[in-house]
């Protein structure tokens, strides 16, 4: 195994730690008439795309709601050329800090890893092969499961994503869940009970992001940082079909379709980085999406 992906895997083996606008008023008999049917076709179209398009990308650990990153997050950029790997640790460091998170300093342990790689496959392979309790701690929840894994290792991709995740006591963000070489199962104390909200959530623990710079060569910089931070700082589906979509996970099979994120893409980030209740319900999110997508289209509206 290569000295390189030894030291990736040194990284990995650390212990987890508005509404849609209503309609007016019916104008009075003298003035024209306005057609609304268009504006109430379009209000619902809208709302079932976001809901089609959440259930196309999110990708939550089995059996467990939707994670994401909380407090602190530290970007990695490994085998790219200073200049670039800056600009791409930056820019995901950016998109996170617009979402509520806060970048870590230099020197902090990376818990976000985007490896460059001239054989992304290989190299995938070759990490799982080598310790794949860094990847599947055999714990069922944390993450998507071993086919999952098995499609990560083996698969032919521009860009490749693995997360763990970790079921936390909401306030304490003491992990509720038991983790082999535990003595004794963590105990999570029941604040109050809630239909809408629980006492445990799911964060988001680790990702490692594998990029194949020759499959990769469609895009530039600046749309290959922001696909980048789209799987690092949700749970997407990397076989989720997106061509119906705006979104800029489309950039590798149309590189013209989205010169980075889209509003698709940013009103998906804002609603799973909204209230604890949009993650445990996706019809939640879905609405959200939608409500920031009409909020989006106003604003251009009004810009021009």
């Amino acid at each position: 195994m290569s000295l390189h992906a030894l030291a990736v895997l040194s990284l990995l083996a650390g212990s987890p730690q508005q509404a849609l606008p209503q309609q007016p008023p019916a104008a009075q008999a003298q003035e024209p008439a306005t057609d609304l049917g268009e504006v109430t076709i379009e209000g619902r179209r809208l709302a079932g795309m976001a809901r089609d398009f959440v259930g196309e990308i999110a990708a939550p650990a089995q059996r467990r709601g939707l994670a994401r990153w909380r407090g602190d997050i530290c970007v990695g950029v490994a085998n790219l050329e200073s200049e670039r790997a800056q600009y791409v640790a930056d820019r995901i460091s950016t998109v996170a800090e617009d979402l509520g998170l806060s970048p870590g300093q230099p020197g902090c342990r990376a818990n976000i890893l985007v490896v460059f790689a001239d054989d992304g496959q290989a190299l995938a392979a070759a990490l799982v092969d080598h310790n794949r309790r860094a990847f599947h701690l055999g714990v069922s929840g944390l993450d998507r499961g071993g086919e999952a894994l098995e499609r990560f290792a083996a698969s032919i991709r521009p860009v490749r994503w693995w997360q763990v995740s970790l079921p936390v006591d909401r306030d304490t963000r003491e992990r509720a869940v038991r983790l082999p070489g535990d003595l004794s199962p963590p105990v999570t104390t029941v604040r109050g009970v809630s239909r809408l909200n629980s006492q445990v959530v799911d964060e988001l623990n680790k990702t490692i992001v594998i990029v194949d710079v020759d499959l990769v060569a469609g895009a530039d910089i600046v749309q290959l940082a922001d696909y980048v931070a789209m799987v690092s700082l949700a749970q997407v589906d990397p076989d989720a079909d997106t061509t119906g979509f705006d979104t800029v996970l489309n950039v590798f099979s149309d590189p013209g379709s989205a010169p980075g994120l889209t509003p698709w893409d940013w009103s998906y980030l804002h609603a799973l980085y909204g209230s604890e209740r949009m993650r445990q319900n996706p019809g939640s999110i879905a609405g959200e999406v939608a409500d920031g997508l009409a909020r989006s289209r106003r604003s251009s509206d009004e810009a021009e």
